[in-house]
């Protein structure tokens, strides 16, 4: 009977020893994040790359902070130079990342709202920062609904997509058909 208890026992000491090997093993590590590896996301989230280009002393591209306005773009790329209209932008609106500034000369008639890159030989319209009177370059387009575009854009900020427009009074499906390759956002 007695070699039956020390073989118990000895299966029962086996036992606690492979189960206190087992969870008494070293836990790896779990990898480190380092700073180097979050501050560029961090640093893309702080700042707004925006194009200026057209009547501007350094043209190319800008780095402005968040909320910026189309005259702090302006401004980063030094300035407007003698002969900008600057009376065809709307300095206070704000800009979004990525977006193009072409700041017209006096006389030329592409204005804030126009700039390559349109459908049909013609520059697109940039509804965020044109005027009621370049929105009217728009097919379809009078002045009630380039002020109600303007209106809108005022309201509820600059539009993030074409399909945005849909959302002014007086632009429905067909309409947007027709003016969608007209339009340029940013």
């Amino acid at each position: 009977m007695e070699r039956t208890h020390l073989a118990t026992a000895g299966v029962v000491l086996a036992l606690a020893l492979g189960a206190g090997a087992w969870y008494g093993r070293a836990v790896p590590e779990p990898p480190r994040v380092t700073v180097a590896a979050v501050a560029p996301a961090v640093a893309a989230a702080r700042s707004l790359t925006v194009h200026v280009s057209g009547a501007v002393v350094a043209p190319g591209l800008v780095e402005i902070g968040p909320g910026a306005r189309v005259a702090d773009a302006v401004a980063a790329a030094g300035g407007s130079r003698p002969g900008a209209d600057l009376g065809s932008l709307n300095l206070a609106a704000p800009v979004v990342d990525g977006q193009q500034l072409v700041v017209p000369w006096v006389g030329s008639d592409a204005g804030a709202g126009g700039t390559g890159g349109g459908g049909k030989g013609e520059a697109r319209v940039r509804v965020n920062t044109a005027s009621a009177s370049e929105l009217e370059r728009l097919p379809g387009v009078g002045p009630v609904l380039a002020q109600r575009i303007v209106s809108h854009r005022e309201a509820h900020g600059p539009f993030s997509t074409v399909e945005d427009l849909l959302d002014v009074p007086g632009i429905g499906e067909g309409k947007l058909a027709g003016m969608r390759e007209a339009v340029q956002i940013p």
